[in-house]
């Protein structure tokens, strides 16, 4: 008896990542619901009946989750937290997460952020501040990062949003073909499509009513607490040649979202040059 082959869907493999995406972000519903947050007559009480040291050392086990997570910078849920670390812990999950995020900043120079308040996903990004001019880390020493900054450049310099097919259209241009096994990325449409989203670089959505199925890529919430755009039009400038404010449109939204200047770091740099 002669096998049917299956005819593979060329669209099948991005309708699959899709899928895989809308399912995370269900899970995530799901394991968060039945944590609810203690209230602060709860989380007092519970202090009540532990010791200094046993607080301390569950808030110590809860900082190095976190650092052990942040090493391949995927988004950490309230409900791995409680789940793995906190565990009976968790009437006092206020009083712990205060005492990490205070450690963090103190001691790592880290902030940890909220980036999704319904399904509580925590990152942590880096509290201090880069030089003065330095420019952005595209060192052959981290391609990654260099790659990821094309791609947000990408989106930044198009209104913010861009098809998929023009990232890959550009990633050719530079030699990374999303079809080709790549010496230092390896599955360059995979990294692009999956790692990065799952870390909150990029959001990857579906366009509704196309056929075949068409996608989006849009900065996601990470690139957006982290990536400066201001940087990032000085970069795109240094490119081209040109002033940033030759891009009215980009310069204007980057001017606008810029956190003002440091005064101490302008008093710094005006004292270096007499």
């Amino acid at each position: 008896m002669s096998q049917r082959r299956r005819v593979a869907n060329p669209q099948s493999s991005q309708s699959k990542t899709a899928r895989q995406s809308e399912a995370l972000l269900d899970e995530d519903e799901d394991d968060d619901f039945a944590m609810t947050q203690p209230s602060t007559s709860q989380v007092q009480r519970g202090l009540e009946k532990l010791t200094p040291a046993q607080v301390d050392l569950k808030t110590a086990e809860v900082v190095q989750f976190f650092l052990v997570k942040d090493q391949k910078k995927i988004p950490i849920r309230r409900a791995d937290i409680v789940k793995h670390v906190v565990k009976e812990y968790r009437n006092i999950y206020p009083e712990i997460m205060k005492r990490a995020t205070r450690i963090f900043e103190q001691v790592y120079g880290l902030k940890l952020v909220e980036i999704d308040s319904k399904t509580h996903i925590y990152i942590l990004i880096n509290k201090l501040e880069p030089a003065e001019g330095a420019p952005p880390d595209l060192s052959p020493s981290n391609p990654k990062t260099g790659l990821l900054f094309v791609i947000l450049g990408l989106i930044f310099m198009k209104g913010g949003v861009v098809k998929e097919s023009l990232v890959w259209n550009t990633l050719k241009k530079l030699r990374l073909d999303p079809g080709e096994k790549h010496e230092d990325f390896g599955d360059v449409k995979k990294m692009v499509s999956d790692e990065f989203v799952r870390q909150r670089y990029l959001e990857y959505v579906r366009v509704p009513h196309t056929e075949p199925v068409e996608f989006e890529l849009r900065w996601g919430q990470r690139a957006d607490i982290e990536v400066s755009k201001v940087k990032m039009l000085e970069f795109m400038g240094q490119l081209h040649d040109l002033e940033p404010q030759s891009w009215t449109q980009q310069y204007r939204e980057a001017t606008e979202m810029a956190p003002p200047p440091n005064p101490n770091s302008q008093r710094q740099s005006s004292s270096s040059h007499r």
